[in-house]
């Protein structure tokens, strides 16, 4: 089984190093080490393309995290108070929502907008007669709605873990001290399952960054880094898209690194 596992893990982990590697390298060609150079990365942060880019899917990122991360914790505290079958029904969607395959995800967004659009445009050019009407569209809505409730399912798995392992008698105390339920709540839940939210947060935030799939059907005319990456590689592997590869990785792992961090100083805690 070891052996098993560690061609798995080299599978797995050897072209990711191979990309790391050859980003540091001084030729043109992708394929071929002619020495060490950090040129290429000076060369993807400078190329415009590249930053609006990473602007579109830092603000997407930061935008869709934070609100699946206050829409999960409202969900996560609420379903705590509810038993039997309905928790069940919601335990299972909320499952489901993780496994769903992402083109499934993305395309049902795609056909659900489409759907809703074609039906609030006409109402609008009708409030706005004799005037150029707003038209919903794809672009940075689609990508924050789609984002959002892909990744809030994640932040509600982490709560709910969070307030299982969360000792009752700390709740049960502040309302016998005549704490309201939001005085509970602000004073004694929040604090201990902080660690919990910022670290629901990260992993959103990482999960919408690097999302290529969802982004792909619902963008519009916006363009993320992975989709800008998508497009360059049909043109051929350079070591610019290598180095690009490198710092999303590196940026990613720092994330999931932290967030890790949290969730067990937040189970320590409690």
């Amino acid at each position: 089984m070891r052996i098993y596992a560690t061609f798995v893990y080299l599978f797995l982990y050897i072209p990711i190093g191979v990309i790391a590697l050859f980003s540091f390298n001084a030729g043109r060609h992708a394929s071929q080490f002619q020495g060490f150079s950090v040129q290429w990365y000076g060369k993807a942060l400078a190329n415009p393309f590249v930053m609006d880019a990473l602007q579109t899917s830092l603000v997407v990122a930061f935008v869709s995290a934070l609100c699946a991360s206050v829409f999960g914790t409202m969900a996560a505290v609420a379903l705590q108070g509810i038993r039997g079958p309905v928790r069940a029904a919601f335990d299972l969607l909320i499952y489901v929502a993780v496994m769903v395959p992402g083109i499934v995800i993305g395309i049902a967004t795609l056909i659900g907008l489409v759907t809703i659009f074609g039906q609030l445009n006409p109402i609008l050019a009708a409030l706005w007669p004799g005037a150029a009407p707003p038209q919903l569209a794809m672009g940075y809505g689609s990508l924050i709605a789609a984002h959002t409730l892909f990744t809030m399912a994640l932040v509600i798995i982490i709560i709910r873990a969070r307030l299982a392992g969360m000792d009752r008698a700390l709740t049960e105390a502040s309302s016998d001290l005549y704490a309201t339920p939001m005085g509970t709540f602000r004073q004694v839940t929040l604090p201990l399952i902080f660690p919990a939210i910022l670290a629901g947060f990260l992993l959103s935030f990482t999960f919408s960054f690097d999302d290529f799939i969802i982004a792909f059907f619902v963008a519009g005319s916006e363009t993320t880094l992975p989709i800008y990456v998508f497009s360059s590689i049909r043109r051929g592997v350079t070591p610019e898209i290598n180095a690009i590869g490198t710092m999303v990785l590196a940026a990613s792992l720092i994330l999931l690194v932290t967030a890790q961090v949290l969730l067990r100083t937040g189970r320590r805690r409690g």
